[in-house]
């Protein structure tokens, strides 16, 4: 043997735990392959071939989003943004790090095969990645819809050692940057439990534990049928009165003379109209949400019948801003915002249509006739300064997030009118956009914003249509703008810290 030999170093291209991680890789994947699997011949590889470019995700976040609940819309919202975050790092990233050749087929049945089998890198497993975002981003949005995706998308994934196209670690490896990238979209957009409002200022109020005192209108024609249903498992003592649009004013001042705590189930316009009645009487109010949008019911973190009974049970509530304005003789409150401009137009239009069809696109009718239409921008003098306004938006307290259309308020008492314009110019439509793309805090020749705690708009011409909670009325001359800080005192299930 030549003294020059060192029996010690290291051979090259050996690294024996690298390599007897890749033989326990082939072991599992020929053991799966050995396996019979029930009913599964039939089933995982037509599911292996319906997530082809994330279709069957983009099936099931549709079907969520059919449910018109606003936690499955937003899980399937978050579910989708994080199966594309997925996507772009595995076909930008993960296949060009790693080049690993696909399993050989050998001991795969012919049976269970694709038909068409991939071309690109087995490492990591594309599919599994979106499978795991896709629920990932679901669960941390809804739990209960993430436990009702977790079995399709373990399904999706097994299916992927099933026919023979990934070892068991690329599909590992998937699933962990798919989770990964659902939680950096977490992380770059919070979850609606993650940005829960401020629990203040808190308010002492009467706790109903089986809802005797709590009189709750409900708007018939906003669809309340399975909320009120759910309201009256949970509070079976409530007296619920039910009534058409028409009878709503009425029947809340009726219910206000009797009640202990005033209850109301529809959309924001409806739930307006209860603010109103409930600061004359000086009662509090609880909020079922049962319309379309319920911005409000939804910042407030009431989502349903069981957040709206935990909080009458407990006697848990908060004092919250409500806007005013007044112009003339007329006045009203706004819980949300109150708009000035092309909006109120558009929600005329949305009103017109949505008997026929859904409020969404009787809404994007309304936007495509307000935009195309030859018109004129409001002529208003607004801080001194008569100026033209496509859009004069108010809204009570400071919303996030970008573009015209305000996402929600993280703070509901902050004492501030978040106020937007969109200065006039020939085309609305390219103003409009340009304002949704700078965004909400952004000055520019089109777009402007600024938070105050009062207002005072002048030179308005008579019949100016005002937008207030989706609701429109006529004002002219001069209209002042204000908050009644901590004004109303509202319902709400305090988040456990």
């Amino acid at each position: 043997m030549s003294p020059d030999v060192d029996l010690t170093a290291p051979v090259p291209g050996f690294h024996p735990l690298r390599d007897r991680l890749l033989t326990l890789d082939n072991r599992l994947f020929e053991f799966a392959a050995e396996r019979h699997w029930p009913y599964g011949q039939r089933v995982l590889p037509r599911l292996s071939r319906s997530a082809n470019h994330g279709v069957l995700w983009f099936a099931t976040a549709a079907a969520m989003a059919a449910s018109r609940t606003p936690r499955g819309r937003r899980a399937a919202a978050r579910g989708v943004a994080s199966l594309a975050l997925a996507s772009l790092t595995i076909n930008t990233l993960g296949k060009r790090s790693v080049r690993r050749p696909r399993p050989a087929l050998d001991p795969v049945p012919l049976a269970r095969q694709l038909r068409r089998q991939p071309i690109t890198t087995s490492f990591p497993s594309g599919h599994s990645a979106s499978a795991a975002a896709f629920a990932t981003g679901v669960a941390l949005e809804s739990p209960a819809w993430g436990a009702a995706v977790a079995p399709l998308a373990w399904s999706v994934a097994l299916s992927r050692v099933y026919t023979g196209v990934h070892f068991p670690s690329d599909v590992l490896a998937g699933a962990a940057l798919g989770a990964g990238a659902a939680l950096a979209v977490r992380g770059l957009v919070p979850t609606r439990a993650g940005l829960a409002p401020p629990a203040r200022p808190r308010a002492e109020v009467p706790a109903l534990p089986d809802g005797a005192g709590l009189v709750v209108v409900a708007n018939t024609a906003s669809g309340t049928s399975d909320r009120l249903g759910a309201l009256r498992d949970e509070l079976p003592r409530a007296e619920v009165v039910e009534c058409q649009p028409a009878d709503l004013a009425d029947e809340l001042e009726k219910a206000a003379a009797r009640a202990e705590v005033l209850g109301v189930c529809g959309g924001d316009g409806t739930v307006n109209t209860a603010a109103a009645v409930a600061l004359r009487h000086g009662l509090p109010l609880a909020v079922l949400p049962g319309g379309t949008l319920n911005h409000f019911a939804l910042d407030l973190g009431v989502e349903g019948a069981r957040d709206f009974a935990r909080a009458v049970r407990q006697g848990e509530a908060v004092r919250v801003d409500v806007g005013r304005f007044s112009s003339g003789k007329r006045d009203g409150v706004f819980l949300n915002t109150c708009s000035l401009g092309v909006y109120p137009e558009l929600v005329r239009v949305r009103e017109r249509w949505s008997h026929r069809i859904d409020n969404w696109p009787a809404g994007v009718l309304g936007a495509l006739r307000v935009l195309r239409a030859d018109r004129h921008p409001l002529e208003a003098e607004l801080r001194g300064e008569t100026r033209p306004l496509w859009l004069l938006f108010i809204g009570n307290g400071v919303y996030h997030r970008m573009g015209l259309a305000p996402g929600r308020r993280l703070d509901l008492a902050d004492g501030l009118l978040d106020v937007r314009a969109v200065h006039g110019g020939r085309r609305p439509a390219l103003r409009l956009l340009a304002a949704a793309v700078a965004g909400p805090l952004t000055r520019s020749p089109a777009h402007a914003a600024v938070q105050v705690s009062r207002l005072r708009i002048s030179g308005l011409a008579p019949g100016t249509p005002l937008a207030h909670d989706g609701e429109v009325t006529e004002v002219a001359g001069e209209v002042r703008l204000e908050k009644l800080p901590e004004a109303l005192t509202v319902y709400r299930p305090i988040p456990a810290f």
